[in-house]
């Protein structure tokens, strides 16, 4: 099959994700370097991390809102640049609160770039869930380069070269994307951005059955991830006692089974229904984290990352879902408001997980996510009882 446009954008588009990603993921792999240099507890930096992820997710209804002003490409190449140029204030934090304010500009850098691309592929494929799959590999690819990446270059020169990759890789996929993806057409190029910042159509929007049910299973799915994020390198140091090599090769796994298998989550969703993958996600989620949790023998380990890998393929099935719902003048500015409510709320997971783990023992903590990925099947099935599926 020839080479297409519209393949350079996907192309680009999951490369720019993937430069998000690794600011956001370069800190997992030494919280515990970071937490003995600065004195701190895995509370406080679950604190630092969720305050990133709250940024991300502050950044998704403003970013709908430039794009429309301004287009897609000039946000998307704001992202990239900036997420590389916010990790250098993490690489050179003297003090600990310098490190979370470094934290928290990545968040809202990287935050630009998610809900635009996402309404530029919606635009440009017809097969939405098969695309978003495909883009959403951006963030296993980081997955699996970062923790290795990082936990080596950490082992020889410390944490702070090994979280400065970020803007080692932002430059040349900056200029890659400036110069092969064409400028784009802003959607409302005359209206005031204080125009779009209106309270009444958002609520209606939110409020929609639709998109609250979609809104809920998001929430439950992006605060499992965001937790297991921040510390599942953490959890196999400290919980199985594992070097931190090898807990980085395992993050990084985890991944490659995000990346290579929410694919075919898109693809099950195209074909499907939303819902059945939904659940898969979720059933999936349960068996994956139990494992790790109740599994000594590192098979048992591996089988439980495969597992829990599949459920966190869940945005392939979740975010075409929102997508169905939202016509296409919403699908820029509307996607970015809902990814923006689910996401505060999912945010979190960080401080949350942090927590319970510090006051539990990690084998509480990710029980507490079992309970939660157990309360997605019931929505389904609750779905599915009355009749709503669409």
């Amino acid at each position: 099959m020839a080479w297409r446009y519209r393949d350079t954008v996907l192309a680009l588009c999951t490369l720019a994700f993937f430069v998000s990603m690794v600011g956001r993921l370069a800190v997992s792999p030494v919280v515990p370097a970071i937490t003995a240099e600065f004195d701190v507890t895995n509370t406080v930096v679950g604190l630092a991390m969720t305050g990133m992820w709250l940024a991300y997710a502050l950044g998704q209804y403003p970013s709908g809102v430039l794009a429309d002003r301004y287009g897609e490409r000039l946000v998307i190449l704001a992202s990239i640049g900036g997420t590389g140029a916010t990790s250098l204030l993490i690489v050179v934090a003297p003090h600990f609160p310098v490190f979370v304010v470094g934290a928290i500009l990545v968040g809202a850098a990287s935050g630009l770039h998610y809900s635009v691309a996402t309404a530029l592929l919606t635009r440009t494929y017809d097969d939405i869930g098969t695309a978003i799959g495909i883009h959403n590999a951006g963030a296993p690819a980081a997955g699996l380069l970062t923790p290795v990446a990082v936990s080596w270059i950490a082992v020889r020169y410390g944490w702070r070269p090994a979280v400065a990759i970020t803007a080692a890789i932002s430059v040349p996929i900056f200029v890659l994307f400036a110069r092969r993806v064409r400028p784009t057409t802003p959607r409302r190029p005359e209206m005031r951005i204080r125009d779009r910042v209106e309270l009444a159509p958002m609520v209606e929007l939110l409020s929609r059955p639709q998109i609250v049910y979609t809104g809920v299973i998001a929430i439950i799915f992006d605060f499992t991830w965001q937790g297991i994020a921040s510390f599942l390198p953490t959890f196999f140091v400290e919980y199985h006692g594992y070097a931190s090599t090898t807990a980085g090769a395992l993050f990084a796994a985890y991944f490659i089974v995000q990346g290579v298998l929410q694919i075919g989550v898109g693809k099950f969703s195209d074909r499907f229904g939303r819902d059945l993958a939904i659940a898969l996600c979720a059933a999936t989620g349960i068996l994956g984290l139990g494992l790790l949790v109740v599994a000594s023998r590192f098979a048992l380990v591996l089988a439980g990352i495969a597992l829990f890998g599949t459920s966190m393929g869940w945005g392939a099935a979740v975010l075409p879902r929102f997508m169905d719902h939202l016509s296409a003048d919403e699908q820029s500015v509307g996607f970015g408001l809902v990814r923006t409510v689910y996401m505060i709320v999912a945010s979190l997971g960080s401080i949350v997980v942090g927590f319970l783990a510090d006051a539990f023992g990690w084998a509480g903590s990710f029980g507490s996510l079992i309970g939660m990925l157990a309360i997605v099947l019931g929505l389904v099935a609750i779905d599915w009882a009355t009749d709503r599926r669409t």
